[in-house]
């Protein structure tokens, strides 16, 4: 990624998002669920269209030119998915579904692993993928789930996180970045506090990605997982980057073509990474649609990225702060991207409806996140959400709007 102390051109970058160009209900559209899903650049909606209209076809297995094109489009997306998150080998990037899928592989083969009587650490902040997935583990292992608490302000308990770790933890899972809440955990510090005590440890990066200079290695975990879609790509492609002497000896997840060395009627065996981890015919086009992604954000200025996405951030919580009525639910020191909310008096699902008609597009209720939302003792929130794209006058637009859905609501 470019990195400058130059100011991003947020004008020029909206204008290479054909959907943002629309109106809803005669309002100019605001877009304010990036925690979902980000909008695609025309760069990512051309790779699409040039994959299935110039070299369509299956990878690695066709003996013609349309499927040695596609392969090596296919395997240059591996590459350069290494490249952005900086990983030790390409063998590392394994192609998945989304984050969902990455952490069930992971899932699946510590439930092949785990004992009565081993631990597995997540944190109060989960989203239910990184959440329920380790339940069924420990249901299906007899291990026991330990849950790390969070601060009132929606902050990780480090300390809590740190007297959980002992010699029976065998495995801790837990967010870059919080869906519901925007809270950045430090998960560096958090990384080398499990693998002292021998732990695996699974980054969930769904929200982290997108903001960029995510660094595997310098995270020291075993596992980050990550989904096209929140970083500009497609749906249905995702990633699940692992160290290299750990995957190599993973419980395959799925069998089937490709992933096999021999078969015969008696058994089989699997193929090297990162095959042996990706049965079947791959979601080419959509990773060919993440490795344009990629390419488009890298082009663009890191610290003005990070800079401009403050700057959204600082405004909404000054607005927020002087709304009456409007209470943040949230408040990390470290936090970024969202803006989760109530308004008093009100349901977020009202709330999100009347914005709705106004043209802002945001997510209410509990983010995928109950026993968070139940924490925090509310039923939901309203959650903005911001991207590179959006600008400060769609963060005043969402203050407007929300002053008329309070004196709609009364």
């Amino acid at each position: 990624m470019t990195h400058s102390s130059g100011v991003l051109d947020v004008d020029s970058i909206r204008a290479q998002f054909p959907i943002l160009h629309q109106q809803i209900d005669g309002k100019p559209l605001v877009y304010l669920d990036n925690a979902a899903t980000t909008q695609k650049p025309q760069a990512v909606i051309q790779a699409l269209t040039d994959f299935y209209t110039q070299c369509n076809a299956n990878v690695h297995r066709g003996a013609h030119h349309l499927s040695d094109e596609a392969t090596r489009r296919y395997e240059r997306a591996r590459d350069c998915v290494a490249g952005f998150i900086h990983a030790g080998n390409r063998k590392e990037v394994v192609w998945t579904s989304g984050t969902t899928e990455s952490i069930n592989i992971v899932a699946n083969g510590m439930a092949q692993r785990l004992q009565s009587g081993d631990e597995v650490l997540v944190t109060q902040m989960e989203h239910h993928a990184n959440l329920v997935t380790w339940q069924q583990a420990c249901l299906r292992s007899g291990a026991t789930l330990k849950v790390a608490p969070i601060l009132d302000n929606g902050a990780l308990d480090t300390d809590a996180f740190t007297e959980l770790l002992n010699e029976k933890t065998k495995f801790v899972a837990l967010p870059h970045v919080s869906n519901a809440l925007g809270t950045i955990n430090p998960v560096k510090a958090l990384s080398a506090q499990a693998k002292s005590v021998g732990a695996l440890v699974l980054i969930d990066g769904a929200q982290g990605v997108a903001h960029g200079n995510v660094n595997v290695c310098d995270i020291g975990c075993d596992f980050y997982a990550f989904s096209g879609h929140k970083l500009f790509g497609p749906t249905g492609i995702g990633v699940l980057w692992g160290k290299e002497e750990v995957l190599q000896n993973w419980p395959v997840w799925q069998t089937g073509g490709e992933m096999i060395a021999k078969v015969t009627y008696e058994c089989s065996t699997w193929g090297e990474l990162p095959n042996r981890l990706e049965a079947g015919t791959p979601n080419i086009a959509g990773a060919i649609g993440l490795a344009a992604a990629i390419d488009w954000f890298t082009g663009l200025d890191c610290d003005a990225i990070q800079a401009h996405e403050k700057a959204l951030m600082a405004s909404a919580l000054e607005q927020a702060d002087a709304f009456d009525g409007l209470k943040v639910i949230g408040n990390a020191p470290n936090k970024i991207g969202v803006l989760s909310f109530i308004l008093q008096g009100t349901h977020p699902a009202d709330v999100g409806f009347i914005l709705d008609r106004q043209g802002i597009a945001i997510r209410t209720g509990d983010h995928c996140a109950q026993p968070l939302m139940r924490r925090l003792d509310v039923p939901g929130t309203a959650r903005a959400s911001f991207s590179v794209y959006n600008t400060l006058a769609e963060v005043d637009a969402l203050f407007v709007a929300l002053k008329k859905a309070q004196s709609m609501l009364g």
